[in-house]
């Protein structure tokens, strides 16, 4: 019987401990990569105004002939596209149908489009899918790829090295100021507005006539973007220069609009290019909700072929203008274009104004301009060679037709001319290859008188290329013929600042008399005295009671201390009007009071800086006096903390005007006494704590503080006092009857 072999012990190793990589290098090994990805080859755009998506998108549709010729679906093209740019098909789209002229998005678009490719202006129009739709290169196009088959710009494999496709498209015009451009990439983004072409072509020749030409001179030519969109550009020259010395800063730009007073209702026709028709209608409901366009009676979007338009309907008197300004102040409807100029120049991200991009762009097509020409100036030179060697059969044609028809072999040919007529291969080859009907002397001479005009050009161009002036005289001629053929009349208009009306609220709040109700959990109610005529029973909830009651108007500004120190100012515009049966707004929350924080004193907001005094009484005795001046705040400051001491309660808040007036002080332990105002101390400090206005025994403090209290005594003579700190009196059986705590206004 064979015996079993003994199984075999496999001994398990535990796994290796990891080693620790510092932070720094997993960022640099792992992160930075991408990081520069991002930034260099998808995100940011380059010195001829393209992103990579761009760029891909433009060249394939080049090389499928759509210059010229019937528009093709765009399912064709984002499927020849994905030979270059392997993103998928709908980014593909997506980059397309921004490039369109149906899409509005561009100044000059670059496709020709036919279908619906939706709108930049609103969120909701999507394009059609690709299948549907139709595309071909604009005309305008071909300015981008001027020198492009002459060596103008490297040429590099694509993503799977089947094709070349460029570094670069050689744009004959500063095509990084006429197309605008945003990205976000890691860490950094871009945000470049358009220019109008026509200025943008009148200043690079200012700039190549004079190198030192000043950010002030440039403004004259070209003094402000020009948005797709139009609108109108609230000018300002110092916020614009800045943008063009740092390539950075904000352009405001606001929507244009005509009244129609057949209809009463305003007509929205052009809006800021960096919102759309949904965030603006958006925040009109909203508005018309919380009852502040009263005049507002409908708005519609009424987007047609002939373009944007959001019309507005109005009550009958309203004013179309002054609606208008409300909107400018509280929508979109003027917006900032908030410029951030970043772009790569030799694979490096720089943040550029308006200048510094343009001389980057003047040395980028020097380059483009060189390379073309010494492309054409070696080709011609490249044919002068082989009509030189042309000329020389010239003067024995048959000598040449003997050597080609006595020579044995094909392959002997080429050097049997060489030998007869002392010239290269190359002219051998050239020669050879002639068909035998042009060996007649007239071809021949023909050809060879084309040798003085080929050296006069190679004379031209070897001294253009080397001289920078005439470099740069042609890049100029250039942008006059592009001008001449593409400038279009700008559709941004600009308005100085200075004269642009500005909302002001309180010009536009209707103003009517009003009756004003504070409760003490900070209930408010405004009533009109057409509502509260006739029904004076007013509800409150339960638990709750009247704190201040008191006559004011629509636009009265209301101020209010709580019992955490704190004063709040609101507007009584800002309150909806109701009627006696409702318990009105409640102000904590619409003030955002602190949890816990209750409404103490109300008064108007207004007059703080006469000489008037608040008058605090606290807890532990101690009272203070603080002038109104002391609350004066400039700009819309709403909430003000430390309005008074916060080291004891408060009991009791008064405002002296300009006469003193007294006080009964009652303590926990029902005693009680009467000062004048005028006794207690004045301090410059909100917060100051006060002197002690009564003793009070061991375990007591201060109950309540009475301003007007005639009705509670048989006589005041026993409580009152000259002196702080005063001893309080006992206080009579008959007067605790008739006390009746109230804080009163």
């Amino acid at each position: 019987m064979a015996r079993k072999k003994k199984a075999e012990v496999v001994e398990i190793l535990p796994p290796a401990p990891a080693k620790d990589q510092p932070i720094t290098e997993t960022i640099e090994k792992n992160y930075m990569p991408y990081v520069m990805s991002v930034i260099v080859s998808r995100a940011i755009p380059e010195i001829d105004g393209f992103k990579p998506s761009h760029r891909k998108l433009l060249y394939t549709m080049y090389k499928m002939g759509l210059l010229s010729g019937p528009r093709t679906k765009s399912a064709n093209v984002v499927g020849q596209t994905m030979r270059l740019n392997p993103h998928g098909d709908a980014a593909i789209y997506d980059t397309m149908v921004r490039l369109t002229r149906d899409n509005a998005a561009l100044l000059h678009p670059f496709v020709d489009s036919k279908g619906a490719f939706g709108k930049q202006y609103s969120s909701n129009m999507a394009p059609s899918a690709s299948r549907y739709t139709e595309v071909r290169l604009e005309k305008f196009s071909s300015e981008l790829f001027v020198g492009i088959d002459k060596d103008a710009v490297d040429m590099v494999d694509n993503y799977d090295s089947t094709t070349k496709e460029p570094v670069l498209l050689p744009t004959t015009f500063p095509n990084i100021l006429v197309t605008p451009n945003m990205g976000i990439a890691v860490g950094m983004a871009s945000r470049i507005c358009s220019f109008n072409l026509e200025e943008v072509c009148d200043a690079t020749i200012a700039l190549l006539r004079s190198p030192k030409l000043t950010v002030d001179e440039l403004l004259d030519i070209m003094p402000a973007p020009d948005f797709p969109g139009g609108g109108e550009i609230i000018y300002d020259r110092e916020t614009m220069k800045k943008v063009y010395e740092t390539g950075e800063g904000p352009v405001k730009i606001r929507a244009k609009y005509r009244y129609d007073k057949e209809a009463n209702c305003i007509d929205i026709l052009e809006i800021p290019y960096s919102t759309s028709i949904e965030i603006i209608m958006k925040k009109i409901a909203e508005m018309m909700k919380a009852n502040q366009l009263k005049d507002v009676t409908d708005f519609r979007d009424e987007i047609d072929l002939s373009g944007f338009k959001l019309t507005l309907d109005l009550r009958r008197g309203a004013d179309p203008d002054a609606i208008m300004l409300k909107l400018f102040k509280s929508t979109s409807l003027e917006d900032n274009f908030s410029c951030n100029f970043n772009v790569i120049i030799n694979s490096t991200p720089m943040t550029l104004g308006v200048l510094p991009l343009l001389r980057e762009w003047i040395n980028f097509r020097k380059g483009c301009l060189s390379r073309e020409l010494t492309f054409e100036l070696n080709k011609k030179k490249d044919k002068l060679h082989l009509l030189l060697g042309l000329g020389k059969i010239l003067l024995d044609i048959d000598k040449a037709i003997k050597i080609i028809r006595n020579t044995q072999k094909e392959s002997e040919v080429i050097a049997n001319l060489c030998k007869g007529f002392s010239i290269d291969e190359r002219q051998a080859e050239y020669i050879a290859e002639i068909k035998l009907r042009y060996l007649n002397r007239e071809y021949l001479i023909n050809r060879i008188n084309e040798i003085d005009s080929l050296r006069k050009e190679i004379a031209d161009l070897e001294e253009t290329l080397a001289d920078e002036i005439k470099l740069k005289r042609l890049i100029a001629k250039q942008l006059g013929e592009i001008k001449k053929k593409y400038a279009q009349p700008r559709r941004s208009t600009i308005t100085n600042a200075e004269s642009i009306d500005v909302y002001r609220p309180e010009e536009h709040i209707e103003n009517y008399p009003c009756h004003f109700f504070l409760t003490s959990d900070g209930y408010f109610k405004k009533i009109t005295e057409k509502s509260l005529r006739g029904n004076d029973e007013q509800r409150y909830k339960d638990g709750d009671s009247l704190l201040a009651e008191f006559d004011g108007e629509n636009i009265t500004e209301l101020a209010i201390f709580t019992n955490k120190a704190q004063l709040y100012r609101f507007k009584a515009a800002d309150i909806a009007p109701c009627k006696a049966s409702e318990m009105g707004e409640f102000l904590p929350a619409k003030l955002k009071f602190d949890d816990g924080e209750k409404p103490l004193y109300i008064r108007l907001d207004n007059d703080w800086d006469e000489k008037r005094n608040m008058v605090f009484v606290f807890e532990n005795g101690k009272g203070v006096k603080v002038p109104l001046s002391a609350y004066a705040v400039k700009g819309t400051r709403r909430k003000m903390t430390g309005a008074y001491s916060a080291v004891s309660p408060i009991v009791g808040i008064f405002e002296e005007h300009k006469n003193p007036f007294e006080l009964l002080i009652i303590t926990s332990a029902d005693r009680a006494i009467v000062l004048s105002t005028n006794l207690i101390p004045l301090k410059t400090t909100r917060t100051a704590a006060g002197s002690q206005l009564l003793l009070l025994k061991k375990d007591a403090k201060v109950a309540s503080v009475l301003r007007d209290f005639g009705d509670k005594f048989e006589s005041t003579k026993g409580y009152k006092k000259t002196k702080i700190p005063a001893t309080p009196v006992l206080l009579v059986e008959k007067d605790i009857d008739k006390m009746q705590i109230k804080l009163d206004i």
